[in-house]
């Protein structure tokens, strides 16, 4: 198959296809993109803010359309696109305004005995692969957070088209094209390319300096693998069970806390790398059969892909199995399957197509995608402690509305529990209130195990800030020292180099003595500001 075809997962019928991207066209796009890198590299960090703001109009500008064709290719209805759309325009602004402060390049200057120097800063290191995700079109597509806080960096970016939305792919990529262009940043900054060999191709470019991806485990470790024969780190946020933690006193309100369970693990069809997928909570509460109660006012909805679709089935029956007998039928029942389907008769390769697509994914036959949709209905399966133990199937993920509740009666217990799970991007912790005196030891336990701990809130809220933490240990990210969301996202992208002796000429902006890119600076060891 030489293009991706595109489907709509509301009905499973074909609405066009994009051609892939030709080898000599790729082998064209790295060279363009290793050119613009020392030009973007020493752009100020003030004009890159007018580059990515550029992006962000144009992407503000176009929302009727751009709405309109990933709800076509995604399913995921117009409200919740409007609303991703916008975030993804003010994050592309956000990260220009990071950059443009300039906390992000470290530089500081000392003397270190006598008459030498010592000068230290972040350089950007050179052109970035990023690789989208099937859920977030907007927030973690060709353009979102891994591309802006690339480009933000001073790095050219390298983006390959997600399978399950390459139309609206093609589309936004022809509009930040057009508006960095316009905004006079350099040919080369920014560029698309579509398909498996294409995205196989930047992985091996000697051009290509680092990668970001946001998917499945498999495709973000395969991508790991392949990319460490050349030491090229590969910044793959995965995502595996985020866990929630309800304590004795926070029980007390079992019905709200039930419905906003239901609620968080059901949003956009489950296909968040932060959906909570396993509430621990005491038992005699009733919060099971509360969320049970809950899921019944759900309707169905389509999952992004046939491949997902297919590998939720799979997956409920997985966990319903690993459950055994205490997951009643009622908890578990699937909705009609629309299909014979299995996860192997529409993906293949190594990165199946869970979260988010890889270089590998390879666009399923048109035979796999019923005419009906990939709708299915969400789940809740009761789970005991008993039943937490390395090897289930119940400590990995399942992508889409299906989520565990296991209810305790000591919470030491299940706070043993937790140390069981897979290390996971978030987790939530809900108390009683100030003094609740379990809530202070599951903080404790979770910060070891997570990225971010919420308390009395749920987890798939992410903010783009200066404090935020999106990211944690393996194998919810391959780095657990990096953040895909906030201002510490440009981290990624950048290095630290340092020049003993230098003259003036041999420093970059960020270090020259009238400071002109007006950044904060450490001088013999003490941080300076620029007045305002």
């Amino acid at each position: 198959m030489n293009a991706d075809p595109s489907y709509d997962p509301r009905t499973g019928e074909q609405r066009g296809s994009v051609p892939h991207t030709s080898p000599e066209r790729v082998a064209g796009i790295l060279r363009l993109a290793s050119a613009a890198a020392v030009i973007v590299a020493d752009t100020s960090p003030t004009t890159r803010l007018g580059w990515l703001t550029a992006i962000a109009d144009a992407l503000a500008a176009h929302e009727p359309e751009l709405v309109r064709i990933a709800g076509e290719e995604t399913g995921l209805g117009a409200d919740r696109l409007r609303g991703e759309l916008a975030k993804c325009a003010a994050s592309t602004r956000f990260y220009g305004a990071v950059a443009a402060e300039g906390s992000y390049l470290q530089a500081g200057t000392e003397g270190i005995g006598g008459e030498s120097t010592l000068s230290r800063w972040n350089i950007p290191v050179g052109p970035v692969a990023v690789f989208g995700a099937s859920n977030f079109p907007f927030g973690f597509g060709v353009i979102g957070h891994d591309a802006a806080s690339a480009l933000a960096a001073g790095c050219p970016v390298i983006v390959k088209a997600h399978p399950a939305h390459p139309r609206l792919s093609v589309r936004l990529a022809g509009l930040v094209t057009d508006a960095l262009a316009e905004a006079g940043a350099p040919e080369g900054s920014y560029a698309l390319v579509v398909g498996f060999d294409a995205g196989l191709q930047l992985i091996d470019a000697p051009e290509v300096t680092a990668v970001a991806f946001t998917g499945s485990q498999g495709g973000g470790m395969a991508l790991v693998d392949r990319a460490a024969a050349r030491g090229v780190p590969v910044f793959a946020e995965m995502g595996t069970v985020n866990p929630v933690f309800v304590t004795t006193d926070a029980a007390a309100t079992p019905q709200e806390i039930a419905a906003g369970f239901a609620q968080s693990f059901t949003l956009g069809a489950g296909q968040f790398c932060t959906k909570p997928g396993l509430l621990f909570a005491p038992a005699g509460a009733g919060i099971f059969d509360a969320v049970l109660a809950e899921l019944a006012q759900v309707e169905a909805a389509p999952l992004l892909t046939a491949g997902i679709a297919a590998g939720y089935r799979a997956g409920v029956a997985q966990l319903a199995a690993a459950a055994g007998a205490s997951a009643p039928a009622e908890a578990v029942a699937d909705a009609p399957v629309v299909a014979a389907e299995t996860a192997a008769d529409v993906v293949a390769g190594p990165a199946a197509d869970g979260a988010a697509g890889a270089a590998a994914d390879v666009a399923p036959d048109a035979a796999a995608h019923p005419r009906d949709g990939y709708a299915v209905a969400p789940r809740a399966i009761r789970v005991r402690l008993d039943d937490l133990h390395p090897g289930s199937r119940l400590l990995e993920e399942c992508f889409g509305p299906v989520a565990l509740v296991c209810e305790y009666e000591e919470a030491g217990d299940a706070l043993d529990a937790l140390v069981r799970l897979q290390p996971s991007l978030v987790a939530s912790v809900f108390t009683g209130g100030p003094g609740d005196p379990e809530s202070a030891e599951v903080v404790r336990r979770l910060l070891g195990r997570v990225g971010r701990v919420a308390l009395n809130a749920w987890p798939t809220g992410v903010a783009t800030s200066w404090s935020m933490q999106h990211g944690g240990p393996w194998p919810a990210t391959s780095r657990s020292d990096a953040t895909s969301v906030g201002a510490g996202a440009l981290g990624r992208f950048v290095r630290p180099v340092a020049v003993q002796n230098a003259e003036p000429a041999h420093l970059p902006a960020a270090l020259q003595p009238d400071n002109p890119w007006r950044i904060p600076r450490r001088i013999n060891g003490k941080l300076t500001v620029p007045s305002e």
